[in-house]
């Protein structure tokens, strides 16, 4: 479908056809979603062993009696698992609860608030704070900065992580930039896995950045691959050879390799930073649910048991993941109505539209039945400048759903375009 170089009365034609199939679409009444990232019903079952596995047995293997108060770390094995699934070091990791949004939330209220490092490290010092957001990006992590009063501005991902030049560029020319966000692997939306050469320049960001500055490096997806294990490049490595322990945070949590809601979260940093963020806990709670973390680490006792495990995610959500890439490619692989990117792990796929296009696809799409995450989304305070990146999450819906689904997405793709071209002539 060559748009820019088809007469006026092919235009017209097509758009009539279009029109037509999607009034048919109309008429079934569809209800599918592919709204948010969430394991599906057959993703949740494969822990259901969980239920029931401590036998009655609450004795960690340090002796710890799981059922009481104390242990704000976590159990020692949970964290040992963290350590492997971030690599670091057993004592700059900490096992948490469920939910990892929480533990990035507290990071960011205490390094604001209350300093991680001290009073003196409180970013509330300064006039101005301000927040680099690789776009696109997770919409999560710009709600905690929007909650937090937080500005963000933005810098543009490649296919090898943030462009690097643009973030340097940034950090040197504007001493209110407190941090930068990252998911360094499978990259919320665009499924980009960092390269060695951009782990190594984001840890050592803390040495032409402000003291105070701090990476807040959200792993979600580490071990989530369809394709095998893909390598990421220690990110803490790096800045031990830089002596930038203090500037970056990790984050992760088995809540898309568990039961999603009553998973375990961990938090890895220097251990400055950790009893910062430990103080902070402390005010909130006497300890994480350690009964749930000893559940998780009988279930899942190692890392070579995890990554076992997690085989059998792909196994699952692969063929739903080749059925969006397969009607990408058949309706748009040699037309410039759209570009994405080959996705090799993670929970979604990153559309671009023409520019322009992005909101008018996703009313479309609804108008049907077929629910897309918001356009804008993937941009801070819902603001794509091009109105044209589109988040695709098919991990809930069935293989059939999700094909019927990209049927209408890829026909209210041609539709808008079709309808843009016209108006344009």
């Amino acid at each position: 479908m060559d748009l820019q170089n088809a007469p006026v009365e092919t235009l017209r034609q097509w758009e009539t056809e279009l029109s037509a199939e999607y009034k048919a679409y109309q008429q079934k009444n569809m209800n599918l979603d592919l709204t948010r990232g969430k394991p599906s019903d057959e993703q949740v079952s494969l822990s259901d062993a969980l239920d029931g596995c401590l036998k009655g047995n609450y004795i960690a293997e340090d002796g710890t009696d799981t059922r009481n108060y104390g242990g704000l770390n976590g159990l020692i094995e949970a964290r040992q698992l963290g350590a492997d699934i971030l690599s670091v070091k057993l004592e700059e990791v900490s096992a948490q609860g469920n939910s990892s949004l929480t533990i990035m939330f507290l990071a960011m209220m205490t390094a604001k608030e209350f300093g991680l490092r001290g009073s003196d490290s409180a970013w509330k010092s300064s006039d101005k704070i301000k927040f680099i957001c690789p776009v696109p990006g997770y919409d999560r992590h710009f709600t905690i900065c929007e909650q937090l009063g937080i500005e963000m501005i933005t810098a543009p991902m490649t296919a090898a992580g943030p462009d690097m030049d643009a973030v340097e560029a940034l950090i040197k020319s504007d001493d209110s930039i407190r941090g930068l966000w990252c998911v360094p692997k499978y990259s919320n939306p665009t499924g980009v896995i960092y390269s060695d050469s951009t782990v190594e320049r984001i840890a050592k960001l803390g040495t032409i950045a402000h003291k105070d500055f701090c990476v807040f490096w959200d792993n979600a997806y580490a071990v989530h691959d369809l394709h095998g294990v893909k390598p990421l490049a220690s990110v803490m490595d790096f800045c031990r050879q830089f002596g930038t322990e203090n500037t970056v945070i990790q984050f992760a949590s088995t809540s898309k390799i568990t039961h999603a809601g009553a998973g375990i979260s961990f938090v890895a940093s220097s251990v400055e930073n950790l009893a910062g963020l430990h103080k902070a806990l402390n005010t909130l709670s006497i300890g994480p649910d350690k009964v749930n973390q000893l559940r998780h680490m009988r279930f899942l006792p190692d890392y070579s048991a995890l990554l076992s495990h997690m085989e059998k995610h792909a196994e699952i959500i692969k063929p739903r993941f080749d059925c969006v890439l397969k009607h990408l490619e058949e309706n748009f692989k040699e037309s410039d109505l759209g570009q994405w990117e080959s996705v090799e792990g993670g929970y979604f796929v990153s559309f671009d539209s023409k520019p322009g296009l992005a909101k008018t696809i996703v009313k479309l799409a609804a108008d049907v039945g077929v629910k897309l995450t918001p356009a804008g989304a993937t941009y801070p305070y819902g603001n794509d400048p091009k109105d044209c990146n589109i988040r695709i999450a098919p991990t809930v819906p069935t293989l059939a759903q999700v094909d019927e689904a990209m049927q209408v997405f890829v026909l209210c793709v041609k539709l808008a375009s079709v309808r843009q071209a016209l108006n344009n002539k």
